[in-house]
């Protein structure tokens, strides 16, 4: 009888383990605070009064390649480029920002490592490997708007990130 139930104890156990898994995560919403927010216009970001310079030249990098295709490895062969994937994207706005290295072509799996772990007060990449974004004065800058690779471009919507691990550069 006590062998039967301690087996019957263990596959409780073993079954309900196997139902739980990590609860989904999500990107903070975007909440417009004056001077203190980007504002979308048009699908271009426009930066806030209060933004330190190397935050309003990466919301105008950012600008630059919105609306490009996504194409995979763009970006990663020249900084100015027909076509940009997540890190290319990613990389080229931290580059005109001056946050990353000139001729640096990092891959998502290389923005783990990229500035300090946490939440940046400007400036934030959620990474992970296969994929990396920003969020950049409350917007988020990705090229995965619905679920497959669109392009670079601006969102007020929150999205899944479950698995990313975030990272920033402080003081921004």
């Amino acid at each position: 009888m006590r062998t039967v139930l301690a087996v019957l104890i263990v596959a409780l156990i073993v079954l309900t383990g196997c139902q739980t898994t990590e609860p989904d995560v999500y990107t903070p919403n975007y909440v417009y605070y004056k001077g203190y927010s980007v504002r979308l216009v048009r699908g271009r970001a426009i930066a806030p009064k209060q933004a330190p310079k190397r935050i309003q030249r990466a919301i105008a990098a950012a600008n630059k390649i919105v609306g490009r295709p996504y194409r995979r490895g763009g970006g990663h062969g020249r900084h100015h480029d027909s076509a940009y994937d997540c890190s290319g994207s990613v990389a080229f706005v931290l580059r005109e920002a001056g946050m990353l290295k000139k001729g640096a072509h990092p891959t998502s799996g290389d923005f783990l490592r990229w500035g300090r772990p946490g939440y940046g007060r400007w400036l934030t990449v959620y990474a992970k490997h296969g994929h990396v974004f920003l969020i950049i004065a409350g917007a988020r800058f990705d090229t995965t708007g619905s679920g497959r690779g669109v392009g670079p471009r601006w969102y007020t919507t929150s999205r899944r990130c479950t698995g990313f691990k975030v990272r920033h550069i402080p003081g921004f």
